[in-house]
C-alpha cells in the first residue's frame, strides 16, 4: 500500500477512515457478524463458518483488533473473541456522525 500523508488531516478524518477502512471488506463485516452472533468464537469456527484459510481469516482479525472491535479471550488453548461493545459504540457515534455533519452540510 502506498504511503499517505495522515499527517495533513485532522484527527477525525484519520479515525473516520481508519474505522470504514476495516469495515470496507466484506469478510471482515461477515467476521464480525458471526462473533456478535455468538457471542464467543474463535479462528477455527471462522474458518468452517465463513470458508477462507485460516491465515485470512487470522489477518482479518488482526485488522479488527487494529481499531479494538474486539475482546480476546483464552480458554485453554484456545483464543477466543468477542465484540468489545463499548468501542463498537464509539466507531458507530464516529462514523454516524461523519455522514450526519455531511448531510447538514449538503443541505445548506
Amino acid at each position: 500500500m502506498g504511503f499517505t500523508k495522515k499527517h495533513i488531516f485532522n484527527e477525525n478524518q484519520n479515525l473516520v477512515a481508519n474505522y470504514t477502512k476495516v469495515l470496507g471488506h466484506p469478510a471482515r463485516i461477515s467476521i464480525i457478524q458471526q462473533i456478535s452472533d455468538k457471542k464467543y468464537c474463535n479462528c477455527n469456527e471462522l474458518v468452517k463458518i465463513i470458508g477462507l484459510a485460516q491465515p485470512t481469516i487470522s489477518q482479518h482479525l488482526a485488522e479488527i483488533r487494529k481499531i479494538g472491535l474486539l475482546k480476546q479471550t483464552v480458554k485453554g488453548k484456545n483464543l477466543f473473541y468477542s465484540i468489545n461493545t463499548e468501542k463498537l459504540n464509539i466507531c458507530r457515534r464516529v462514523v454516524n456522525d461523519f455522514f450526519v455533519k455531511t448531510q447538514v452540510s449538503c443541505g445548506k
